[in-house]
């Protein structure tokens, strides 16, 4: 057939480049070569199957007869029956049957008809049991295979015989061998000496010590090219050795724990996904890879370990090949804990994370007071230096779960860890005018209509360097930092409130209330008024100890000093409770609920001053004078702290400092009620004895106070004094060491005044009677005490 292809024509060669004639040439070589080899195959396929077609044709057993003048030659045999004996038609049939090959090769033995088909469905059981069988009476030969030879017809492969050893030589030198073993008698092991004992175990100890040293000291070198040598690390931890197992494992944990503090990154590493894996990528790329692979996998191990020493301590099971006694577990678990701690305060942004928390607080209610405290100081180091707040939430909801699990049987100081967060501000609910999202930047027709040229120009380079910022400070922005906080708070309360509905009665409760004092400024305003109420209700339900109590005080003052100014709340029954409770401070206590009242006060008056009536603020001014006379001295300067700010926050307070009266009635100490003791009518008598009181911070409070609290002048405080609020100068103060700040000169003892016999007065008369009052004192005359009764009888 013609080919229709076209061939091109002169001008078009030309006009077509180099390389696509070379890629048309190119392809067409290929396509060639392609068919060839194509053809090639086909013709060795063909070849394949005529040979083994050739190889399976059945060949008869006998060649047939030849044929010579017509007649068959005969081959005499001895055995041979004579022709004559059989009929014509029987050796008509004898010989069309011998030129067929299926007559010669079929086995005779079977009873089956020569032409029967061939069973399509013949089951394998059958085909394996027509299969001849063959004993094996020689072993088979094992063949060394050698270099095969290439010839004309083919490749020749070349083998040999391995060489077998004689197997009598060998069960000869082997029952030698067995002998020799029967003959030799293992020397028994000499028993050690306790000494002995002592060094050997020291030896092993210091040969361990190197070996961990030296490992830890090659993974802190380089941590990317020595990242397996953690694996050894960690493999000690299995230490089987009973003499040094105990202190082996303890040495490994504290070791790893300090490399994978070094040596983590300060961020979290993430899986590679398979597209990642898939791409190829630098040297330096795929080792720093393969070293933070290398890293999550050992440090998920190490955390697996540390949490299964601490289930198989809790659990009390010890395993089969342990060598560790129940009793040394105990320290092992301990410095499991104190590891896990230490990993959950300084790597709070690295994996597991979160592993580490579900571990470490459920810890926290544990019956061994030393863990129990080890797990709630590390929650409250991570609150403390959590500025972002992940962390922090994530403690949160475990601890909120623990607490609701365990029906509120938890120990207080669990809950007490809330008091470290660091939240300051919240998000709060705000009008639809202020939720509406502010445009941050201006728009283009804004600028066009507002800005000249020159100014757009300015205004875009201030907001590119604005963006630029941002980017290189990489801090949360501050709408995602209070959401956090926001969620958080949110489940704190949740908690708090669940306690104060559910388990009045239960101890949380102290906890509880310290803090909602700590948190209420922060709490939604929907729940200010039942909030106030149960407060109310507590107190005067009288089943609260006084810490208590005031917590209670303090958290309701708290609430209406924030948001809840514009509730139309009257807390005159706790300013009556406060100040009918003052007089259960004194110095034969305990002063550490001082800091709650000085808070207290500093709440219901400096932040409510405009709502406080002067009656009241007197009241509590000469109640807290009175009290300041039987406490210790840092409650004291912490209480006259205070009524110096009520002095200089409140006028006309200076009415105390007058002995005369300023109305009508008497002032009644023993009332309860601020407003109506009539407190104008009294005196700060006080100040006078707290004047001489033997502490010289007190004396100085004093004589401030009785010269009207001034803020310059010769009657002014010290500014080391005046510039701190009474908590602090409470806490300054303090007298937990059991000595006074400053030290208190010690007071000379008073002696008795006697006169010298010499002349002891300028004036000479009474110096005379004097002397002779002395020389008749000096004889011992009896006294007679019924001298006068007698004189009065005889009269």
């Amino acid at each position: 057939k013609k080919s229709t292809k076209r061939v091109p024509t002169f001008g078009k060669l030309l006009r077509t480049s180099k390389i696509k004639l070379d890629n048309k040439l190119k392809n067409k070589q290929f396509k060639q070569q392609s068919v060839a080899r194509k053809y090639r195959k086909e013709q060795k396929k063909l070849r394949e199957a005529i040979r083994s077609t050739i190889a399976r044709k059945p060949f008869p057993l006998e060649e047939p007869k030849k044929k010579v003048g017509g007649k068959w030659e005969e081959e005499e045999e001895e055995d041979a029956l004579p022709l004559d004996m059989m009929d014509e038609d029987d050796l008509q049939l004898m010989e069309d049957l011998a030129q067929k090959a299926s007559f010669l090769t079929r086995d005779l033995s079977s009873d089956e008809p020569v032409h029967v088909k061939k069973r399509k469905h013949e089951s394998v059981i059958e085909k394996y049991e027509k299969v001849p069988r063959r004993m094996q009476t020689e072993p088979e030969k094992e063949l060394i295979h050698l270099l095969p030879i290439k010839d004309k017809g083919g490749i020749i492969p070349q083998t040999m015989e391995k060489p077998v050893l004689n197997v009598a030589e060998g069960e000869e030198e082997e029952t030698e061998e067995m002998e020799e073993a029967e003959d030799f008698n293992p020397e028994p092991v000499p028993v050690l000496s306790p000494e002995e004992m002592a060094a050997q175990r020291r030896q092993k100890l210091q040969e361990r010590k190197i070996h961990i040293a030296a490992l830890a000291s090659a993974i802190l070198s380089e941590p990317d090219n020595n990242i397996k040598k953690l694996k050894e690390l960690r493999a000690m931890l299995m230490e089987q050795d009973p003499n040094v197992a105990v202190i082996v494992r303890k040495l490994v944990m504290v070791s790893l724990m300090e490399i994978f503090k070094d040596i983590a990154p300060s961020y979290k590493i993430r899986p590679l996904t398979e597209a990642e894996k898939a791409t190829k990528v630098k040297k330096e790329t795929q080792k720093l890879r393969e070293f933070e692979e290398g890293l999550v996998s050992q440090y998920k191990f190490y955390l697996e370990n540390l949490e299964q020493t601490i289930k198989d301590w809790k659990q009390r099971k010890l395993k089969k090949s342990n060598v560790i006694s129940l009793k040394a577990y105990k320290g092992l678990a301990e410095i499991a804990v104190k590891c896990l701690c230490e990993l959950l305060v300084a790597l709070p942004h690295f994996n597991f994370h979160n592993n580490i928390i579900v571990l470490i607080v459920p810890l926290m209610n544990d019956t061994s007071k030393m863990i129990s405290q080890l797990c709630c100081e590390a929650v409250k180091n991570l609150f403390k230096q959590d500025k972002l707040g992940y962390a922090s939430l994530g403690v949160v909801k475990v601890i909120s779960g623990l607490v609701k699990g365990r029906n509120y049987n938890v120990r207080p100081e669990v809950l007490k860890v809330f008091l470290h967060l660091r939240i300051k501000e919240v998000e709060l609910q705000k009008d639809a005018e202020d939720v509406a999202p502010k445009k941050k930047f201006m728009t283009y027709r804004e600028k066009r209509k507002n800005l000249s040229r020159m100014q757009r120009k300015w205004k875009k380079a201030e907001e590119r360097l604005e963006r630029e910022l941002l980017e290189a400070e990489a801090s949360e922005s501050k709408e995602k930092k209070l959401k956090l906080h926001t969620e958080t708070l949110n489940i704190v309360f949740v908690t708090y409130f669940r306690i104060l509905k559910r388990a009045q009665k239960s101890p949380l409760l102290p906890a509880v209330l310290e803090g909602l004092a700590r948190f209420a400024h922060l709490i939604n305003v929907e729940f200010f008024d039942d909030l106030v109420v149960v407060l109310h209700s507590l107190i005067a339900s009288g089943s609260l100890s006084y810490r208590e109590s005031l917590h209670c005080v303090l958290s309701a003052f708290h609430i209406l000093s924030g948001q809840g100014d514009v509730l139309n709340i009257d807390p005159m029954k706790f300013y009556t409770h406060l100040y009918k409770t003052l007089f259960s401070l004194h110095a034969g206590g305990a002063n550490e609920d001082i800091e709650i009242v000085l808070e207290c006060l500093n709440v219901m008056f400096a932040k409510r001053r405009k709502k406080v009536s002067l009656q009241r603020a007197l009241a509590f001014l000469k109640r807290l004078s009175t009290l300041a006379l039987h406490v210790l001295p840092n409650s004291s300067i912490g209480i006259l702290a205070t009524n110096r700010v009520l002095m200089q926050t409140f006028r006309k307070m200076d009415l105390l400092l007058d002995n005369e009266s300023q109305g009508s009635g008497v002032y009644l100490p023993e009332l309860d009620e601020p407003e109506h003791c009539n407190a104008q009518n009294t005196a700060l008598w006080e100040l006078h004895l707290l004047k001489r009181h033997y502490h010289p911070t007190v004396q100085k409070f004093a004589s401030h106070l009785i010269a009207g609290a001034p803020t310059e002048g010769s009657g002014a405080l010290p500014l080391d004094l005046s510039q701190r609020t009474a908590a602090e100068l409470f806490e300054a103060y303090s007298m937990r060491g059991m000595t006074f700040n400053p030290p208190v000169e010690p007071v000379t003892p008073r002696r008795k005044d006697t006169f010298s016999r010499t002349d002891s007065f300028i004036d000479d008369e009474l110096n005379k009677q004097l002397q002779q009052h002395i020389s008749e004192t000096a004889a011992h005359q009896p006294l007679d005490f019924a001298k006068h009764l007698k004189e009065f009888s005889l009269s």
